[in-house]
């Protein structure tokens, strides 16, 4: 195909790709600003975030004493933070909220053979107040001999595979020092993002800015079924390899990256991500299937027939190799717990139907709604 025939993707599915993030991504760099954090008195400067000469050595601790004690969802901008010398760190996750055993989310009793599964719709974030599972998830992940996500974001050749093998595009010089910029006003230390791609290193700073609604990827409900699972020896499986899903997110043309980039950072300073996540994750916390269907209403991302094809393509088109795999684990006499995306419940090759479809009786589970009529609120 000719260059003049490849065109960068719009600001709209860079959107809709970043939502779309491998759940593994931001926890690989949390364990990465463990790292950097550890080795902070070494001698030798962390690499470049862009592998550019261009950028600074120097590195914001994400616990730097600076961050401020309020909770807020509504942060300043980068450009009015930088012009006020106002500190842009997230606040704090709210620790204090009590930690209650709720049901949270979507969840189907998929059943055939005679043994009985289950799938679960998950976000990949979550606050300190989730960290305990509802009644009806645990009897259903008591009922598993298998965990099946995406990805397991704590398996070493998972975590390897994200790290970035290839040369990367040498950055201009302004968009070097606008990724620079970012990672800083994150508060992540530029050691922790320098073995990515910069293509992930922008898209991991968009997950990581859900810290501003009280939310982080190292609370997600994988994380935590990842816990639990380990805590009952259960065998935990990836549906998807990291290379499929890095490949889904890093363009193989210089150009079409160079563009993401921008065009991933002008999301951050627009702010616009953090608002469909907002919507997205209130949906998801209330069991809201009704809007999350809707999704390409209000996500700012399915603006035009390009558009929703490209959202189809990172979603839908990945559902039916998603069903052909629990069909396979649950054939071969698994009784699995299956954790994907919540998007991935939705649409005309929603997984409850494609499972239905290939013989599975599917049952959705009601999970006690909250207050009727009532969204329920993140963190402020």
């Amino acid at each position: 195909m000719s260059r003049a025939n490849k065109r960068p993707l719009s600001l709209l599915q860079t959107r809709a790709l970043v939502l779309c993030l491998a759940l593994a991504l931001p926890w690989w760099v949390g364990a990465q600003v463990r790292k950097s954090d550890d080795a902070s008195t070494a001698p030798a400067a962390p690499a470049s975030v862009a592998s550019s000469p261009a950028a600074p050595a120097s590195s914001v601790s994400a616990a730097t004493p600076s961050a401020p004690a309020s909770t807020a969802g509504t942060s300043p901008t980068p450009a009015a933070a930088a012009s006020s010398g106002a500190s842009t760190c997230p606040p704090p996750l709210d620790a204090s909220v009590p930690v209650r055993g709720e049901d949270r989310g979507l969840l189907w009793r998929i059943s055939r053979d005679g043994r009985v599964s289950h799938l679960y719709g998950t976000v990949h974030v979550g606050k300190p107040a989730w960290q305990v599972l509802g009644p009806l998830t645990v009897a259903a992940l008591r009922a598993a001999d298998t965990l099946a996500l995406e990805v397991d974001p704590t398996d070493p050749a998972v975590l390897a595979a994200l790290e970035d093998k290839t040369p990367a595009p040498r950055l201009p010089e302004a968009l070097n020092k606008r990724l620079v910029a970012a990672t800083e006003r994150a508060c992540v230390p530029l050691l922790a993002l320098a073995n990515l791609h910069p293509v992930l290193q922008a898209t991991t700073l968009t997950v990581l800015d859900a810290r501003w609604l009280g939310l982080d990827p190292n609370h997600s409900m994988e994380m935590l079924l990842v816990q639990r699972a380990k805590a009952r020896r259960l065998r935990i499986v990836s549906l998807e390899t990291a290379e499929q899903q890095k490949q889904a997110l890093v363009p193989a043309e210089a150009a079409e990256a160079l563009a993401m980039i921008e065009q991933t950072l002008d999301q951050l300073d627009s702010l616009v991500s953090r608002r469909v996540l907002e919507r997205m994750v209130r949906a998801w916390e209330r069991g809201d299937l009704e809007t999350l269907e809707r999704y390409e209403d209000w996500c700012e991302c399915a603006a035009t027939d390009d558009e929703r094809a490209f959202l189809r393509r990172l979603n839908d088109e990945r559902n039916g190799p998603l069903a052909d795999r629990i069909a396979a684990l649950h054939g071969q006499g698994r009784r699995a717990f299956v954790a994907v995306g919540v998007l991935h419940m939705t649409g005309p090759a929603a997984l409850p139907r494609l499972l239905a479809e290939r013989g599975f009786k599917v049952d959705r589970v009601p999970l006690p709604a909250t207050e009727k009529g009532a969204a329920p609120r993140l963190q402020r």
